[in-house]
């Protein structure tokens, strides 16, 4: 298949958010090295390194794709901007289904650590090491660590057969956490590939503009345009809003969360479809809503959140604007009480899932998403 016969689609991404502004947010010497999977095989591949939330330029000294260097416009050492994103080259680089990949990158001098996003899942692991390793075939085990941090690098594209897509699954910590995971775990064979776009914290309509909840991340209206930059996108899931709900404690008990920051039910819905569904449908996208998950014993349940929280997700599960509903919170719910999680699908804070449930969630979503029917694409397994 040529080139021309080929086309550009994204074989993994993740978002770019405010890390925490703790008291060192800067490294130096180091090397951040991430394993990819690939959903498909192809050709060439671009990569897009994000400073979106920086307030200072990162110098990536040296990038690399296993032994091959990444380059920015023909040089191997890029600087990124505060506030934007920058993409690479296209690399000639052959690609696999299901061949892992090592993306390092080496930070020579003192480097803004603001911008990443920490993400969890069987499939999102990297490692930093001291010093320049960058283009070694294995990391000094003494040196070395693991993390779940994933620091500038947003989005790789690979350039494969017209049949591939790409599916972004777009919410907040749920997300950031492991279903999107396991969803490309089954997903692997077919067509598609799963794009993450979640921040935990976020919410649809409001942000923190204080350093103690900035890692909490971008509204809605700010990130979704960003976020979508996702060449060979067919559909989105969006599962997003509990934030909305849970956060407001009122002034009294924390001042940057006043009780003024808790939505209407209706603003909420509004904020779904003007933010994130009007504008993926002018993008040609499918628009999948996901239900929020329940939340009885969280430490800020009471029984007027749930109730907006059952009021919201009725509205996802028959709202015409949507092209369909996943319904994580029936994929997850006790029978005998379904305003909390099923015996064994609970991470142990009542808010977040546990593996298991992770799992189902991402069975629930495969079975509308991955292998819907579409031209081109694959088949159910």
């Amino acid at each position: 298949m040529t080139n021309q016969e080929q086309k550009w689609v994204a074989c993994w991404g993740n978002a770019t958010s405010i890390t925490n502004r703790g008291e060192a947010i800067y490294a130096k010497d180091l090397t951040l090295r991430y394993p990819i999977r690939m959903p498909f095989g192809g050709s060439q591949l671009r990569f897009r390194f994000s400073n979106l939330t920086g307030t200072e330029p990162v110098v990536l000294s040296k990038v690399f794709v296993e032994h091959t260097p990444i380059t920015f416009g023909g040089e191997t050492q890029v600087t990124l901007m505060p506030g934007k994103e920058t993409e690479s080259d296209a690399i000639s680089h052959a690609v696999h289904m299901g061949d892992i990949i090592n993306v390092s990158f080496y930070l020579a001098d003192y480097t803004q650590m603001n911008s990443g996003t920490l993400i969890t899942g069987p499939l999102s692991k990297g490692f930093y090491t001291y010093g320049d390793y960058a283009e070694a075939t294995e990391l000094p085990l003494n040196l070395t660590r693991h993390t779940n941090w994933f620091y500038f690098l947003n989005t790789i594209d690979v350039l494969t057969s017209p049949d591939n897509h790409a599916v972004v699954c777009y919410g907040d910590s749920i997300t950031a956490q492991s279903w999107p995971d396991y969803m490309a775990e089954m997903a692997l064979g077919s067509n598609v590939s799963i794009i993450r776009r979640a921040v935990s914290g976020t919410r649809i309509l409001r942000q923190y503009d204080c350093i103690t909840y900035q890692a909490y991340g971008l509204k809605g209206a700010t990130r979704f345009p960003i976020e979508m930059n996702v060449a060979g996108a067919s559909d989105v899931i969006i599962q997003h809003g509990i934030n909305d709900i849970i956060h407001p404690v009122g002034e009294d008990v924390n001042p940057f969360r006043p009780w003024s920051d808790l939505p209407t039910v209706e603003e909420m819905e509004h904020g779904v479809e003007d933010i994130y569904v009007k504008p993926a449908k002018a993008m040609g996208l499918k628009v999948w809503s996901g239900t929020l998950l329940p939340i009885y014993g969280w430490r800020t349940y009471n029984e007027q959140r749930d109730m907006m929280r059952q009021r919201f997700n009725e509205w996802l599960r028959t709202s015409p604007v949507f092209d369909g509903c996943i319904d994580f919170d029936a994929a997850v719910r006790s029978n005998s009480n379904p305003k909390a999680f099923a015996d064994g699908f609970d991470s142990g804070d009542h808010l977040h899932p546990s593996e298991r449930a992770y799992e189902a969630m991402a069975q629930a979503a495969a079975h509308h998403v991955c292998w819907h029917n579409r031209e081109g694409a694959g088949t159910r397994r």
